[in-house]
């Protein structure tokens, strides 16, 4: 087996204590890269160096002391068996194992958890602080409590009476984390009053938030009479950085819920103008509201979103496709019909017999596609940002003499590295197309509503409409 050390010149330096690798003189800490190469298989492994302060050196004796006694008697123990016994992975070395160390005859329990059950109903200062007694070992007492109430969904009122028993111990002032966690419980069960008098209270008191609590007073005033103050939110969230899509999703949820329709489209151009995919709730909230809106200027705007959808190669998911079905067939005037059907391989629909339009290139649009590919990706403008001239003319050769190839690794392989990603919004490559349309119909492949998929196939549910002549 050979090791080798990569990136690092002088080995001793490393035992060193050096301030530019942010080793502290009291305790300091190295990771080191080791790559072990036997021949065939490569394996990576990571070790740490650690140095002790002198004023420790008693205890690192003590410790090195141990360890050889320790591996004495490993090796005493190993040339008893490893003269006639088996390796220890080979068959029947576990019994003999068991045979030579016989288990103990007393029976050990299994120590017993320390339990505790959250408070179901407000508590009074004085039952605080006995729950705190109880709970000393606890460094912060109160912010754990709250932590433990997120996680079970403790009532809001329970959680008030740990923030009123902190204010009271500290001239009414209750800490940001506290007022946070608490501004959590509130939104998940949509306590608007309390959202409010959180808002006012870290209104008052803190010019600047934090992305998180900006994130939940949005989500908490968009179904309130002051929603548009999320809109404020908002714009303070823009002055550090760009908002996330989820803040979008709340802004735009709100604006329609609340009957405000240029809003809501507005901040859906400035989420697009982001070159931020946004998520299908928010575009599904579109046709949801939509089936109460007449004239072509709404739905001009839903038969972009569709395309969108297509362009991007994004599925919706089966509720969205059925907000889909729901808002063509309540078109007045339009006849749209319905159904949910299959695609044969052939492209042909079954529910209304027309073929869907295939991706396949022609000569001329593969051509252009090769070269587009070969100019803007691999070539990038700038042969020594990505490669070299000598690389990319030896890999120009390597294309050009050999024949196709059986396998290339595309986003399809490199989406399955990234488990918790939905292969339905990475594999954009090998897909067909989303959205078709003919004047007269549109088919729309949906996803189940999953958070993964596991196929590599195009989903195998189809929307179809077409309108009645």
């Amino acid at each position: 087996m050979t090791f080798y050390f990569t990136g690092i010149r002088s080995f001793p330096k490393l035992w060193k204590s050096n301030p530019y690798l942010g080793l502290g003189p009291g305790h300091s800490s190295l990771s080191l890269f080791l790559k072990d190469c036997y021949g065939i298989k490569n394996q990576e492994k990571w070790f740490s160096l650690k140095t002790v302060s002198p004023q420790n050196t008693k205890a690192m004796n003590l410790l090195v002391a141990k360890a050889r006694y320790v591996r004495k008697k490993d090796e005493g123990s190993s040339k008893q068996v490893s003269a006639d016994s088996p390796h220890m992975f080979a068959a029947g070395a576990a019994k003999k194992r068991s045979q030579m160390n016989p288990p103990s005859k007393e029976h050990v329990l299994p120590p017993v958890k320390n339990i505790f059950q959250l408070p179901t109903k407000p508590l009074n200062s004085e039952e605080w602080d006995k729950l705190k007694e109880d709970f000393k070992e606890k460094a912060n007492f109160e912010n754990w409590i709250i932590s433990q109430m997120i996680k079970c969904h403790s009532s809001v009122d329970v959680a008030k009476s740990v923030l009123a028993w902190v204010a009271a111990k500290n001239n009414g002032i209750v800490g940001y984390d506290l007022l946070v966690k608490y501004l959590y419980l509130c939104v998940f069960h949509k306590q608007t009053s309390e959202i409010i008098d959180v808002y006012e209270i870290m209104k008052a008191r803190y010019k600047r938030l934090e992305s998180g609590a900006y994130t939940l007073l949005i989500r908490g005033l968009i179904h309130t009479d002051r929603w548009r103050e999320a809109l404020l939110l908002l714009e303070d969230i823009k002055k550090v950085m760009i908002p996330s899509k989820k803040n979008y999703n709340d802004c735009i949820q709100g604006a329609l819920f609340h009957q405000d329709v240029n809003v809501a489209w507005n901040l859906y151009q400035e989420l697009l103008g982001h070159d931020i995919v946004p998520m299908l709730e928010t575009l599904k909230a579109f046709f949801d509201f939509g089936k109460d809106m007449k004239g072509d200027q709404y739905s001009n705007k839903l038969q972009d979103i569709l395309l969108y959808l297509r362009n991007n190669q994004l599925y919706p998911g089966e509720s969205f496709a059925h907000s889909i079905k729901t808002w063509f067939e309540s078109v007045p005037g339009e006849h749209w019909k319905g159904q949910f059907t299959t695609v044969q391989q052939s492209g042909q629909c079954l529910g209304c017999g027309k073929t869907v339009e295939s991706i396949h290139l022609s000569s001329e649009e593969y051509e252009f596609l090769k070269e587009k590919i070969m100019r803007d990706v691999i070539d990038g403008g700038d042969q020594y940002k990505k490669t070299t001239p000598q690389e990319l003319k030896r890999f120009q050769n390597f294309v050009k003499y050999h024949p196709p190839f059986d396998i290339v690794i595309d986003g399809l392989n490199v989406a399955k590295m990234f488990p918790k990603a939905r292969e339905s919004q990475v594999h954009i490559l090998i897909y067909d197309t989303v959205v078709q349309t003919t004047g007269d119909s549109w088919h729309i492949p949906y996803d189940d509503d999953v958070v993964e998929r596991y196929s590599y196939e195009v989903p195998t549910k189809w929307l179809c409409l077409h309108r009645k002549t």
